[in-house]
């Protein structure tokens, strides 16, 4: 029998019906909060373009380039062209030409109005390019209801740029013609070395001459503006130079091979291109060179079939700079011919595929264009010129800078067959990776002491990926 004086039910003594006033729990298991950190990088199956492996730099985040590109520095190039396209409207007298530009400025008013009132991402308008569906494709599954800030600002910046080719082409060359004659004179001749030298005084001179031209790619990526690129190498934050010089050297103990490059501008930087790939020639590093440019002026500038033919010709048979001396233009139509009978005997070979001109980065390209890069893991080296491959490249997305850069170009690194890759860029925008161990110290220091830095022209990397050539590419 119970003693106790509580009410009983069922034989039972009831809890009380009060809770206590007070649970503490232990959750000394638990990690501090200093030590939380964000699940960066992605794993592979998490990114997508809208979800990179690491943050992406988006209009709207006021710290970042982005926001000034997408908040003034487009609207301004996209007000030029309509400026340009006015112009040329008062100057025609053909109805045909007067009713075609008014569409076309009509086009990019509506484009305009789209980009400074920050409208959602409408499909392409199918304009008989071959890249519309893989444009609409994206837009549809990984951008819907997106805008022009809220979407990554390496997506929203191509898709303008799209748009603007939709409403209205243009061309773009930009002359330097100093340099041009400088390089047109040293190499205006066949590359030679002193029979009198060593094998190994002839090896160096060969690695200097490499290592020299290599710059100069660096220095003609400038040519957009920024402050010029040391003469020394302390500016090259990501130095993979000599590197690359043992990845060139053994192309030529195997009797030579194929090398490719992404080109970026035209103008000043794809004649710098053209010098640099005689070179490679010549030295017996290549035995033949694909350059692979746009089907249209993407970001303005970027090359064109129309560019590398223009290039070529005029230097051969028209008047480039007429300023220029007799024996100035004399070493160009040197040039310009060795250059022509190089694409004669298939040495030399132009190219262009749609997928360069969309808005997905290079990460995508295993799976989004199948064919191209089977094509590209049959060379032997990969040259990505500027600042645009490289942002494609590494998703453009906010990476430790000392992340390397295998990890940071992703399945352009670890894919089976994935060719070797050299990225040649000067750094303009925010994304920084290939800094080394000290990497963040560097980018951190550098913040402090030249808050502009990412965006000044004035540092360069030169990165190299090892891929996995000669394994067979196969496709999921």
């Amino acid at each position: 029998m119970s003693t106790s004086n509580e009410p009983q039910v069922n034989g039972h003594t009831p809890r009380s019906r009060h809770a206590p006033s007070r649970v503490t729990l232990s959750l000394g298991h638990l990690p501090s909060k200093k030590d939380i950190k964000a699940p960066w990088p992605r794993t592979p199956t998490r990114v997508d373009p809208n979800n990179p492996p690491w943050p992406a730099y988006r209009g709207y985040h006021e710290y970042s380039f982005a926001h000034a590109t997408m908040q003034s520095r487009l609207p301004t190039i996209l007000g030029k062209a309509i400026e340009d396209a006015t112009r040329t409207l008062n100057d025609e007298s053909s109805e045909e030409r007067i009713v075609d530009l008014v569409a076309c400025i009509e086009r990019m008013g509506e484009l305009m109005s789209d980009l400074s009132g920050n409208a959602k991402l409408r499909p392409i308008v199918d304009d008989n390019e071959a890249d519309v569906a893989l444009w609409n494709k994206e837009i549809a599954k990984y951008f819907q209801g997106k805008d022009f800030m809220n979407a990554p600002w390496l997506f929203a910046e191509a898709y303008k740029y799209r748009r603007l080719h939709e409403a209205f082409s243009c061309d773009t060359f930009a002359r330097s013609s100093e340099a041009v004659f400088e390089l047109s004179m040293r190499f205006a001749e066949p590359f030679k070395i002193s029979e009198s030298l060593s094998p190994e005084e002839r090896l160096e001179a060969e690695r200097l001459m490499f290592l020299e031209l290599t710059q100069d790619q660096i220095k003609s990526l400038q040519s957009t503006g920024g402050d010029h690129l040391a003469a020394t190498e302390k500016n090259i934050l990501g130095n993979h130079l000599n590197r690359l010089w043992d990845a060139v050297q053994e192309l030529r103990e195997k009797t030579g091979g194929r090398i490719d490059f992404v080109l970026d501008n035209a103008g000043f930087e794809l004649y710098c291109d053209c010098v640099y790939a005689d070179f490679l020639l010549q030295s017996g590093l290549a035995t033949q060179i694909r350059f692979h440019g746009k089907r249209y002026p993407w970001f303005v500038s970027d090359v064109t079939k129309k560019d590398w033919e223009w290039l070529i010709n005029t230097m051969c048979y028209g008047q480039l700079f007429p300023q220029a001396s007799d024996v100035e233009l004399e070493s160009l139509r040197r040039l310009g011919k060795r250059w022509k009978q190089y694409e004669k005997e298939g040495k030399w070979v132009y190219e262009q595929h749609p997928f360069w001109c969309t808005g997905y980065t290079f990460w995508e390209l295993h799976r989004e264009a199948p064919d191209l890069f089977l094509h590209l893991s049959r060379s032997d080296l990969v040259y990505f010129k500027g600042d645009l491959n490289h942002r494609k490249l590494t998703y453009d997305c906010a990476a430790p800078a000392s992340t390397t850069f295998e990890i940071a170009i992703g399945p352009m690194a670890e894919s089976a067959g994935a060719p070797k890759i050299a990225s040649l860029r000067t750094i303009k925008s925010d994304v920084v990776v290939g800094l080394g161990d000290d990497g963040d110290l560097i980018a951190e220091n550098l913040d402090k002491t030249e808050p502009g830095w990412k965006i000044s022209g004035k540092y360069a990397v030169v990165l190299l990926s090892e891929g996995r050539p000669g394994e067979k590419v196969r496709f999921a």
